[in-house]
C-alpha cells in the first residue's frame, strides 16, 4: 500500500497530477481546494510531497491515490468516505473547500452548509452529520491554508534566494534540500530554523 509519495511534478490536470518518482509516473487525484494551491504555488518540475490514501475496493479494483499536504487532511479525508453512499470519487468531487470549514459545518449541523459541497444533497449532507458529528472537532481547528502557505511560501523563498544566489547550488538541488528540511521538521517557522534544518540535513 502506498501512503506517501515525494517526487516532482509532471504535469498537472483539472482534477490530478502526474507526480514523477524515481522514474515512475503516479496518477494522484486532489482536491479541489488543495489543486488551487498547488497551481498557485509550484510548477512543472518542482518537488512536492503528499500523503496518500489509497483505495481500492471490489467495486473499484484500479486503485485510487489521493493525495493530501499533511496527514490531518488525510485522515479527515478517509473519515469523509466512511459515510454511507460517498465514496473515494464522490468525496473528491465534494471537498471544494477547506477541510476546516467542511468539519465546522459537521459539528455544527449545518446542513445547508453542507449542501453547498458538490454533489451533496440534503439527504446526504444529514447522513454525513449523523455519521461524523463529534468526530471531526480537531479537523475544525486547521489553521487557515492561505496562511500556513504564503508565511511558507516566503520564508522558503527566501532561503532558496540564498542557497543559489549567495552559496552557488543549483536551483532543483536548493530546491531538494528545502522540501527535504521541512519534511523532517514540518514545524518550522522561520527561515532561521528553515536554515539550521537545511544545514543538518548536509551533515548527515
Amino acid at each position: 500500500m502506498i501512503s506517501y509519495l515525494q517526487g516532482k511534478i509532471q504535469r498537472i490536470y483539472d482534477d490530478r497530477i502526474i507526480l514523477l518518482v524515481n522514474g515512475i509516473g503516479y496518477e494522484v487525484l486532489i482536491p479541489a481546494y488543495l489543486l488551487e494551491e498547488i497551481r498557485r504555488t509550484t510548477k512543472h518540475d518542482d518537488a512536492l510531497s503528499l500523503y496518500i490514501s489509497y483505495n481500492q475496493t471490489e467495486r473499484q479494483p484500479k486503485p485510487i491515490l489521493v493525495g493530501f499536504k499533511n496527514e490531518l487532511e488525510k485522515d479527515f479525508f478517509e473519515l469523509f468516505i466512511s459515510v454511507e453512499d460517498i465514496g473515494p470519487q464522490a468525496a473528491i468531487r465534494a471537498i471544494t473547500i477547506p477541510i476546516r470549514e467542511i468539519a465546522r459545518y459537521i459539528e455544527e449541523k449545518d446542513i445547508k452548509g453542507l449542501r453547498q459541497l458538490k454533489g451533496i444533497g440534503e439527504r446526504k449532507a444529514e447522513k454525513i452529520v449523523a455519521t461524523l458529528k463529534g468526530r471531526v472537532a480537531k479537523y475544525a481547528l486547521l489553521p487557515e491554508k492561505e496562511e500556513i502557505v504564503r508565511t511558507i511560501r516566503d520564508f522558503r523563498k527566501e532561503v532558496e534566494d540564498v542557497l543559489v544566489n549567495q552559496l552557488g547550488h543549483k536551483i532543483h538541488e536548493a530546491r531538494q534540500m528545502i522540501v527535504d528540511a521541512l519534511e523532517r521538521n514540518p514545524k518550522i517557522s522561520s527561515s532561521e530554523e528553515l536554515f539550521e534544518e537545511v544545514y543538518r540535513g548536509q551533515k548527515k
